[in-house]
């Protein structure tokens, strides 16, 4: 089977299911990707990139659609290569969040298109409208309602979708569900576990224990959509209650989904200025930016409590990777983080805006941690029984119209392996 992989970013959330199709014999696999894409070993990467930018004063509901066209035009010079060197996919795979396979069927007609639909905007109830210190103005919904039009199109044109969770597809329009197709793509449950004994040692000579109090936080980037700012405010309750605590976040300083704040350079830099913390407690506080894959594992491994906040948008693989690791989740009340969590059987829950609860809930784990190992071993079992690897590859194979081969479960440890 000849099959074509497209992601701006790729692999992205393919990263394990292409490892594993790049180990096949009954498979061909291509892939393309922006030229700034990461790619992954042994898997041949056509790169792209736009001959232009949108027009200048081209009205801004629409400039991001004219982007979309042009990402799907600079998709499809290389889909005619392709061609013309006579690989024809019998499946396309690809997440078209950004307009890339607006053409694919008007190059390759007969191919099979699968499109990962990870989010459909909406003014209400998602997103949007969620924080009140940002309330939604008209030109805000109408924005929204343009940006979509990439997104109708996107489910119009393709075969069938998928998506990693009942919310984000309960997102999408009723007319269009009967598509998508419910199936996480797994994380590497295989090779995350506590480790009594644990350590990390930090930049500035820190050694980390685990059993120590240790409080972690962990996204892409410090911002509003993952709830820095309700985190930051809840330290200096935790700082003065467990003089012992030392806080550990890893993030970057750039903005992935939410606006820069208005009055500084950074999330971080406008929440130390509020906050005014003392020498002693900034002491306490570790900022270690963006961190290898390794060291974050090794962090999940001495964390006493993990925070998780989210809007209600993806949700963020770290926290399926803290709860695989044993770690005591604290999330917030929102609809992706309670499809995982339960509150009182796999970890706990506070309102994500509510920064005195989740002090006064961190503390409360930090005072009896062992009152909560059962909270910690549930939550080892939901990853592994709903979010594996194994069971992610399968979903997909399934979907491609492929047989497991050889056995899902060594595959899986391959692309384990890869990581």
């Amino acid at each position: 089977m000849n099959i074509l992989v497209i992601h701006q970013n790729f692999p992205g959330q393919f990263r394990h299911l292409c490892i594993h199709l790049s180990q096949r014999g009954d498979v061909a696999l291509r892939a393309i990707g922006r030229r700034t894409a990461p790619g992954l070993p042994g898997i041949e990467l056509l790169r792209y990139d736009l001959h232009r930018e949108p027009t200048k004063g081209v009205h801004h509901y629409v400039t991001g659609f004219e982007r979309a066209v042009l990402y799907g035009q600079a998709v499809a010079r290389v889909l005619q290569r392709l061609k013309g060197e006579e690989f024809v996919p019998d499946v396309v795979l690809a997440h078209p969040g950004w307009g890339e396979t607006l053409f694919v069927k008007d190059v390759f007609p007969s191919a099979r298109l699968i499109h990962f639909c990870e989010f459909f905007y909406r003014a209400e109830g998602a997103d949007a409208d969620f924080d009140p210190s940002a309330p939604l103005q008209f030109d805000d919904r109408a924005r929204i309602t343009a940006r979509n039009a990439l997104h109708l199109l996107n489910l119009e044109l393709c075969d069938a979708g998928v998506t990693p969770t009942s919310w984000q597809k309960q997102l999408h329009p009723v007319a269009y569900r009967h598509k998508i197709h419910l199936v996480h793509e797994g994380i590497d449950t295989e090779n995350l576990g506590p480790l009594a004994d644990a350590t990390l040692d930090l930049p500035d000579g820190t050694c980390l224990r685990q059993g120590e109090e240790i409080v972690t936080y962990v996204a892409r980037n410090l911002e509003p959509y993952r709830g820095f700012p309700s985190f930051m405010r809840a330290l200096p309750a935790i700082l003065a209650a467990r003089p012992k605590a030392r806080i550990v976040i890893v993030g970057g300083d750039e903005v992935s989904y939410s606006r820069r704040p208005k009055d500084a350079t950074t999330w971080r830099e406008k929440l130390l200025a509020e906050l005014a913390l003392t020498e002693a407690q900034l002491a306490r506080i570790h900022f270690l930016g963006r961190v290898p894959y390794p060291v974050f594992c090794k962090l999940l491994q001495v964390s006493a409590a993990h925070v998780y906040l989210t809007y209600p948008f993806v949700l963020s693989w770290s926290m399926l990777e803290a709860m695989a690791s044993g770690c005591l989740v604290i999330g917030s009340k929102t609809a992706p983080v309670e499809e995982v969590i339960e509150p009182g059987r796999n970890g706990l829950l506070v309102d994500f805006f509510d920064s005195a609860a989740l002090a006064k809930t961190v503390c409360e784990v930090l005072e009896d941690p062992k009152r909560f190992d059962h909270l910690r071993a549930a939550a080892i079992e939901t990853v592994r029984a709903r979010f594996n690897l194994k069971g992610g590859l399968q979903g997909y194979l399934d979907l491609l119209g492929l047989p497991a081969g050889d056995s899902v479960s060594r595959q899986a440890e391959i692309a384990a392996s890869s990581c």
